[in-house]
């Protein structure tokens, strides 16, 4: 009984230092995409042309405790599908010609995406601008989401 409970103690410690990550995978068939390691604080951002006022939105999420949390939206203007009411604790400011709202006290198990037909979904993490229209295909259906594992 001893030796069990050693052993469980060991793969919980264990499971406390491996890696978490980013993965993007397909929505229905599960089929998985992308894998990245991500530190704990690192930020990753999706960005896409909003398809009403044609301009560009960029999404930018930090995972934390197994969960998604946004940490800002920038995008050019107000209009139909644009958040335009800032909830309890939200900021809205200027960054150049965008306007951003920070903030956000939400978190998500995963985040579902369609990636675009006519314009693209970029991924953004550390140095990398990841296409998900080359990566998926043209209106895939996406969730992203936080795992622990280890990243080849």
């Amino acid at each position: 009984m001893l030796r069990l409970f050693l052993a469980l103690a060991v793969l919980a410690l264990t499971y406390q230092f491996v890696p978490r990550g980013l993965a993007i995978g397909d929505a229905d068939s599960g089929k998985v995409y992308l894998r990245r390691p991500l530190q704990k604080g690192e930020t990753f951002a999706i960005e896409f042309i909003h398809s009403v006022n044609n301009s560009p939105v960029r999404e930018t999420f930090t995972a934390d405790q197994g969960r998604i949390r946004p940490v800002s939206s920038r995008f050019a203007s107000f209009g139909a599908g644009i958040q335009s009411d800032l909830a309890e604790g939200q900021t809205l400011s200027r960054e150049g010609g965008f306007l951003v709202i920070s903030g956000f006290q939400t978190s998500y198990k995963e985040l579902l995406y369609i990636v675009g037909t006519v314009s693209d979904h970029i991924l953004y993490l550390r140095d990398e601008r990841i296409s998900l229209r080359d990566l998926c295909g043209r209106n895939a259906h996406i969730r992203i989401w936080t795992h622990k594992g280890i990243f080849l």
